[in-house]
């Protein structure tokens, strides 16, 4: 059940290898479900998605958006699509949220700045190349600022990934060819253990989720552990009401089959809220 996590860089034509890729290989790929279900989520619209994804969104919008909810939206809706398998996921942070798991093929799709720029000329049908170097650069300061600020890497550190690839010099079919070899390697291949890991980070993030989306617990900010469907709380709450919404919460969620409540009480005041655990 091969996972192949792509990045998402405008003009790099990372696009059309997930797509051959997907072909290839028999597998999904990811296409709207991500920014459909998060707008769903957050109520907000696709397009405010949209803009906060591509550096288009206005200093009102971004400060009106509550970027932890983005993050474990994301992450649940990309631990979910891993973990049904067979899938090429592009963009969204899949590369560093999926890194830990073994069997996931981590790759990079890059080009160099001038051919990006010639490519989104062509998209657009403009003849304007300082426009498209605009939107270029806008785009990567985004993603940039998007992967320190959730992950707390620099976007394209080569050390982030099992394959780097240079769509100056390799062709869409090559890199397909590439990426095939290397989920074909024993390094790569899915493990009882893998499989395990996966699986015990889909149902940790949903449950991440599914307290974010109650209203009783969405400001709640504890730690969640999950093993074979058992999950463990961890941090400190307020009072013993938050602590039993908490765990209801969690209990709720499809996949968990038992809840190890080690959520403690804060003993003074709620104006120390702020130093819960994250």
């Amino acid at each position: 059940m091969p996972v192949i996590a792509l990045t998402q860089e405008m003009g790099s034509l990372a696009k059309d290898v997930s797509v051959k890729l997907a072909e290839t290989l028999s597998l999904a790929v990811m296409r709207h479900e991500v920014i459909d279900h998060l707008a769903e989520k957050m109520q907000v619209s696709k397009s405010l998605i949209g803009r906060l994804r591509g550096g288009k969104a206005g200093l009102l919008e971004r400060l009106k958006t509550d970027q932890r909810s983005v993050a474990l939206y994301t992450a649940d809706e990309l631990f979910g699509l891993a973990d049904r398998g067979n899938v090429v996921l592009r963009g969204w942070g899949a590369t560093c949220l999926l890194r830990p798991v073994p069997h996931v093929v981590c790759v990079r799709i890059t080009r160099s700045l001038e051919k990006r720029v010639e490519w989104l000329m062509g998209d657009l049908e403009t003849d304007d190349a300082a426009f498209a170097e605009a939107e270029i650069r806008r785009s990567d300061q985004a993603h940039a600022a998007r992967m320190h600020a959730q992950f707390g890497v620099t976007w394209g550190d080569p050390v982030l990934y099992d394959l780097v690839l240079n769509t100056d010099r390799v062709t869409v079919d090559s890199c397909v060819e590439q990426i095939r070899q290397l989920v074909a390697r024993p390094e790569f291949a899915e493990t009882p253990e893998s499989r395990a890991l996966l699986k015990n980070m889909a149902l940790q993030a949903r449950v991440k989720a599914a307290l974010k989306e109650q209203v009783e617990t969405s400001d709640i900010r504890v730690t969640v552990d999950a093993n074979q469907g058992e999950v463990i709380l961890r941090g400190i709450v307020l009072n013993s009401e938050e602590r039993a919404q908490t765990e209801a919460v969690a209990a709720a969620v499809t996949g968990v089959t038992g809840v190890h409540n080690q959520l403690r009480l804060m003993a003074t005041s709620r104006r120390f809220a702020s130093a819960k655990q994250t």
